[in-house]
């Protein structure tokens, strides 16, 4: 058997291919829409892909599944989740608890593990004609110290009163794995970094003995004492979460590898990806998001899947940043501005600001709500980075505000965002609330 995993930093994401190198077969779970990593090992290892599978409808990533059936792949998705969760437009077979998906010599079991979505299925991986599995691609559903969230459907796709339902079906599902061994290895879908999760291990691969024994999750047994703590402090899921299953399920356009071209201004809806020093000494019309490991999770807060978006950068960072975001489902990078210039934004150093006074002055925490309520400035209004385009800002645009989040990163792009809106008497403060601790 011939196995490798496929780790998307950007979207802490993981994909597998797995393939029976006797008969040359060989099936890719949770694709991306950028196939070429999968093709590319299968050409080196002599593999053909003739199968492709997910183990559910994704929330914070557009699914290579279709993309991969029109390249000749057999599809297999999920049966169950009911009408609302049944995939669309594409050419699948679906596949319900207990079912075979045979790849040679290699075989995988479905099994039904509701919790993070109702379809949601993990898929058993046996070697060769062994009665015992090896291991378990789980998805959602267990990662390496954590299990799936429950209330996407609720928080992202807006589907009330489903976080409690999926918090009791995540807690079937664990009883459920209970009948499998301690050495079944267990392959997530996800890492370190997923909000799909609150506390996810950065450890590739775990084993389901090890996450009896160390993870959370598997200490309850009281089931509405486990809905408590698995509901609890979840993270806050970016704006694009609730485009992505609507996306995956309905289906949309495959994807294509168009060149991003320059443009003579900045006009529409724009995105700036230059560092945020350089920003804050050239400050644009864009909103500031530096082009790094974390662009797409704080990028899906601001993109408007209607629009055309225009990109602020050189130009390998703008092709390779258009590319990026076409795995979270958008398509509409047309043009860019290799630069940008423009005044520069005031700051100030964390040890200027604590000798103002703070019951004196306008305070803005962009923080997360997590590290809000671990600590934060009494005096200060607290409104989540991601939530500055929609929401109303808790100050009036001519006043001045002193703006920080807990290391600098985030406030530089609140300072974009109130620009945007009109704020123009804004100030950030340096390195942010570690520095003012």
């Amino acid at each position: 058997m011939f196995f490798k995993s496929f780790f998307n930093e950007q979207l802490a994401q993981m994909s597998y291919l797995v393939g029976c190198q006797k008969t040359g077969e060989a099936i890719v779970i949770d694709p991306l829409r950028d196939l070429t990593p999968y093709f590319k090992t299968a050409e080196q290892e002599g593999l053909k892909i003739t199968q492709v599978t997910e183990t559910h409808i994704h929330a914070d990533f557009a699914s290579g599944l279709r993309e991969m059936v029109n390249a000749g792949a057999k599809g297999f998705v999920s049966g169950h989740g009911g009408k609302d969760w049944s995939y669309k437009e594409v050419e699948a077979e679906t596949v319900m608890d207990g079912d075979i998906i045979k790849v040679g010599n290699v075989k995988l079991q479905v099994m039904h593990t509701p919790g993070h979505t109702p379809e949601s299925i993990s898929f058993l991986l046996y070697d060769n004609g062994s009665e015992v599995p090896m291991g378990i691609f789980t998805g959602d559903f267990i990662f390496v110290g954590d299990v799936g969230r429950p209330d996407l459907l609720e928080e992202a796709a807006g589907i009330k009163d489903t976080t409690e339902i999926g918090a009791r079906e995540m807690f079937n599902s664990l009883r459920k794995v209970d009948e499998l061994p301690d050495y079944i290895q267990i392959w997530p879908g996800h890492g370190a970094g997923s909000a799909c999760g609150k506390s996810l291990g950065a450890v590739p691969v775990t084993t389901l003995g090890y996450e009896r024994q160390n993870s959370w999750a598997f200490q309850y047994d009281d089931e509405r004492a486990f809905i408590k703590a698995l509901t609890a402090d979840q993270p806050e899921p970016p704006t694009y979460f609730s485009e992505m299953k609507r996306i995956n399920r309905d289906g949309f356009e495959l994807m294509h590898n168009d060149l991003v071209v320059p443009a003579e201004q900045i006009e529409g809806h724009t995105i700036d990806l230059r560092d945020k020093e350089v920003f804050a000494e050239n400050m644009s019309r864009g909103i500031n998001i530096p082009y790094n490991k974390k662009f797409l999770s704080f990028t899906g807060w601001y993109l408007d899947y209607s629009q055309d978006l225009q990109l602020i950068g050189d130009f390998e960072t703008v092709q390779q940043a258009a590319h990026d975001l076409k795995m979270i489902g958008f398509d509409k990078v047309k043009t860019y501005i290799p630069d940008a210039a423009g005044p520069a934004y005031p700051q100030i150093e964390p040890t200027d600001f604590k000798e103002l006074d703070y019951s004196a002055i306008n305070i803005l925490d962009v923080r997360t709500q997590k590290e809000w309520n671990e600590s934060h400035i009494e005096e200060a209004e607290h409104l989540h980075f991601g939530k500055l385009m929609q929401e109303e800002i808790p100050f009036n645009q001519e006043e001045k505000i002193y703006v920080h989040c807990q290391s600098g990163v985030r406030s530089a792009i609140a300072m974009s965002v109130l620009n945007q809106k009109g704020f123009n008497n804004i100030v950030n403060i340096k390195r942010g609330y570690e520095a003012i601790k």
